[in-house]
């Protein structure tokens, strides 16, 4: 069928290499920031960028409510509804199971 065809195949496998990008640049963006004792919170390569952004937003970081509508707003403009950050806080760090 066509929504398991080479494409949807080659758009699922894209899609991942995207999420993991965006992990290794969580990891080395606040790998820094906790090399220069700017956090106490060691980055995790199984965390995104809005993963982090929405568990400071749930925290009430300042920092997270300033970048948080920026990251959100792209992704309304990718076709989301608002949110995304808060939506995409990785189930592990709020000691939930995996989403499915």
């Amino acid at each position: 069928s066509l929504e398991d065809g080479p494409m949807r195949r080659l758009a699922d496998v894209v899609m991942q290499m995207l999420v993991s990008v965006d992990q290794l640049a969580q990891v080395a963006i606040v790998g820094v920031a906790y090399l220069l004792r700017l956090t106490d919170t060691c980055p995790s390569a199984d965390e995104t960028i809005s993963s982090y952004v929405g568990r400071g937003q749930l925290r009430g970081a300042r920092w997270a409510a300033i970048v948080a509508p920026a990251i959100d707003g792209l992704f309304v403009l990718l076709g989301e509804a608002p949110g995304h950050c808060l939506r995409n806080v990785e189930t592990a760090f709020l000691g939930l199971p995996p989403k499915p």
